[in-house]
């Protein structure tokens, strides 16, 4: 296989060698920081640290890179106090877990926000969308994106 392409594939761990399932455990544990360093994750599953680095960028567990439902919504947001704290509760309420958050400087008294989030739900989206908007100094709300 050549650098520029890369085949994926699902396969049930059961079937997998141990030391694949080691390194997914090892990177883990960094993520969480459970360890400080590769060297003691590696030590605490017990694999070498050469394997480990052989497999880190070729191996994932399914959920992290093949069923993230991730969404970017546009606002435009009246410059009031509380507003975008409103909008900010308003994701955490359904349960969403905001990635990214990029606001404007305020213009003419409204600000853009765009906001990109992972919300599990996907049949969410759209209610909360509508939410969003029917907030107080909420002038727009558009979904520009999700998977």
């Amino acid at each position: 296989m050549s650098d520029h392409s890369k085949n994926w594939v699902v396969v049930d761990t059961s079937v997998l060698p141990e030391v694949i399932l080691k390194t997914l455990t090892v990177k883990r544990m960094l993520a969480n920081r459970e360890e400080k360093s590769s060297s003691a994750a590696c030590r605490a599953v017990g694999i070498s640290r050469s394997a480990f680095y052989k497999y880190r960028d070729s191996v994932f567990v399914y959920e992290e890179q093949m069923r993230e439902h991730i969404f970017t919504v546009y606002l435009l947001l009246h410059d009031e106090a509380g507003v975008l704290s409103g909008v900010l509760h308003e994701l955490t309420d359904a349960n969403a877990n905001v990635l990214t958050l990029n606001q404007s400087i305020p213009v003419d008294g409204a600000a853009t926000v765009t906001v990109t989030f992972r919300l599990e739900d996907s049949a969410q989206v759209s209610a909360l969308v509508s939410r969003l908007a029917e907030r107080k100094g909420v002038v727009e709300v558009r979904l520009l994106s999700g998977s």
